[in-house]
């Protein structure tokens, strides 16, 4: 049987490069590892693998949930669901290595609002983090009368 013919590898594998597929696109859910915001849950907006000029590793722009909504029941006032129903959100630029990827994917569109020029210019955050705020806000509405993106706005136990 070895009659000294070897099988060529199939693919882009001939030139030596292993292709890999890109699997943190905007609007994966992702959970922070490390940091202040570890152990929360954030939202993909922008992906860079290869990197910029001042950051040499691959990374992304992400915005997540810090203060989490509480429970809320039927026999609470409209006032009080409200109060409980406030979010605080964070925006962040975060290593690949210090992000962990899940299953789950939120459909909220924040390029326009949350950009590499926006993350560069101090004043120019608290601004988008309202808007971050609002978006995220709607979105856990929308969750609460229809059920979807349930586990996003709950508190990950552990």
């Amino acid at each position: 049987l070895s009659s000294g013919v070897t099988m060529a590898p199939k693919g882009d594998a001939e030139a030596g490069e292993v292709k890999k597929t890109k699997f943190l696109k905007a609007g994966k859910v992702v959970i922070l590892l490390t940091g202040r915001f570890a152990g929360k849950k954030a939202v993909v907006i922008k992906t860079m693998d290869d990197g910029t000029a001042d950051r040499s590793y691959g990374f992304c722009i992400v915005a997540g949930i810090d203060k989490y909504p509480l429970k809320i029941t039927k026999q609470m006032s409209q006032k009080r669901v409200a109060k409980r129903s406030r979010i605080k959100p964070f925006i962040k630029v975060v290593n690949y290595n210090h992000i962990m990827p899940t299953r789950y994917s939120l459909e909220v569109d924040l390029k326009h609002v949350v950009s590499q020029e926006v993350i560069n210019r101090p004043d120019a955050r608290p601004n988008a983090r309202k808007e971050v705020k609002k978006a995220l806000e709607e979105k856990y509405q929308n969750s609460l009368k229809t059920g979807k993106n349930r586990w996003f706005f709950t508190k990950l136990r552990f």
